[in-house]
């Protein structure tokens, strides 16, 4: 069942960001790139939940390494994807820092939203076990899965329901 809710989040988040995205664009305003670009992140996300795109990606993974006969290496491989994927998204963090300066406090808080859900995206991909225990452990009742993945959704969404009011209130 949490499964399907967390769809919905993302689906709900990409719609969020979507209308503002839309009224940032006739509004004239630059940040309607960066909206439209978290939209479409948040739907990639959803349907990659949907699809449990992660999940094909290690199990084709493993089969390959089996195949290949350097399953036996799985672990640093596994560390080197992770590596790499950390430095991927520290550049691209440098990046958009240096072509958005000025971004906007909303807009920070969406992309830090962005980057906790991808992140936790990618290192469930990459299925170290026991980064599996800590994620299915529990805090409260609620699994840190559901704790990192549904409130990265959440902060996109209350980053962007916050320009949406902000909007509102200012026509008022």
């Amino acid at each position: 069942m949490i499964g399907w809710v967390t769809v919905a989040l993302y689906l709900i988040a990409a719609a969020i960001c979507a209308a503002v995205a839309s009224r940032e664009r006739r509004q004239a305003r630059d940040g309607w790139r960066f909206w439209a670009g978290v939209a479409l992140a948040m739907l990639a996300l959803g349907i990659n939940k949907q699809l449990d795109l992660q999940s094909l990606f290690t199990q084709v993974m493993r089969d390959m390494s089996l195949r290949l006969g350097w399953f036996a290496e799985r672990r640093v491989l596994q560390l080197a994807f992770i590596l790499a994927v950390a430095a991927g998204g520290l550049i691209l963090a440098m990046i958009a820092m240096r072509r958005l300066p000025v971004l906007q406090r909303n807009m920070r808080l969406a992309a830090l939203g962005v980057c906790l859900v991808y992140t936790y995206v990618i290192i469930r991909a990459a299925s170290f076990h026991h980064i599996d225990r800590f994620i299915n452990s529990a805090i409260l009742g609620a699994r840190w899965n559901w704790v990192l993945e549904i409130g990265g959704i959440g902060i996109v969404a209350v980053g962007a329901l916050r320009v949406l009011l902000a909007r509102d209130r200012a026509r008022v």
